[in-house]
């Protein structure tokens, strides 16, 4: 959007959100790398062709490689205003099967797809058999029988810390590893076994992290003075080994109500 004012050319940019999802076993994460591909960098350049400008996308966080997100948001700076149905029908015909943008919207000037967001809910699905359907999509576990129960008394536990140093990567650059956990649970429909948990963020690797270290509690190997133990040792070394990738989903982002005052 461009006004001229005394002569000179003034452009405007409005800012909106990207709502889509995607299948992770194909890419080297959510954020663009040297030598990799990349979700956000497929997405920049399907933007980029479909509006004919060269655009900067940021997204509501990073995904690990072969992590898949349900829901994931991003924002992005737009000059003119557009009709939304026909990019996205015009971007997802860019876009490989496996990525899908759902919705365009106009947000405020200042929302950012990353900051603003209040809390973040993953789920690690868990398939207790053999599927050949759920290679790419579950972490299929055939070897020992789990105590749901036990892992469900560990996970409650998770709500009454705030330092989650013990199940972050090693050499991440955050200022804090404080996170504040609101839900944590495993849930079981027949041989689908899913792991719940939503904070208002999360640290690298740190939801996998939990994961495997839960599932050495289900297998009777780790006691919950054990598991408490660890947490407050702050020591990524003490606790157990990440769950593959292939199991994490990122379910929801949630955002203030103020951010989508301008939603179309």
């Amino acid at each position: 959007m461009a006004y001229i004012c005394n002569g000179t050319k003034i452009t405007f940019q409005l800012r909106y959100f990207i709502k889509l999802a995607y299948k992770g076993t194909n890419y080297h994460g959510w954020q663009v790398q040297p030598n990799a591909i990349t979700v956000q960098e497929l997405l920049i350049k399907s933007f980029s062709t479909v509006l004919r400008n060269p655009v900067e996308i940021v997204g509501a966080g990073r995904t690990d490689a072969g992590v898949h997100a349900e829901q994931f948001f991003a924002h992005v700076d737009i000059e003119n205003e557009f009709n939304v149905k026909e990019i996205i029908y015009k971007i997802n015909a860019l876009l490989p099967n496996d990525i899908v943008v759902y919705d365009i919207f106009k947000t405020t000037e200042n929302a950012h797809a990353r900051f603003d967001a209040d809390s973040r809910s993953y789920e690690y699905r868990l398939f207790l058999g053999k599927n050949p359907f759920l290679t790419e999509t579950a972490w299929q576990f055939i070897t020992t029988k789990l105590s749901v129960e036990k892992m469900n008394e560990a996970a409650k536990i998770l709500e009454i810390y705030t330092n989650f140093k013990c199940f972050s990567r090693s050499n991440t650059d955050v200022r804090t590893y404080n996170c504040n956990i609101m839900l944590a649970e495993w849930k079981q429909i027949n041989q689908l076994l899913v792991f719940h948990i939503t904070a208002d963020r999360f640290l690298r690797n740190m939801v996998r992290a939990i994961v495997g270290t839960l599932i050495e509690i289900g297998k009777g190997k780790m006691t919950l003075e054990e598991f408490k133990t660890i947490i407050e040792s702050e020591n990524r070394s003490n606790a157990g080994a990440s769950a593959p990738s292939q199991g994490l989903y990122l379910t929801q982002v949630t955002y203030p109500k103020t951010i989508f005052n301008n939603e179309q």
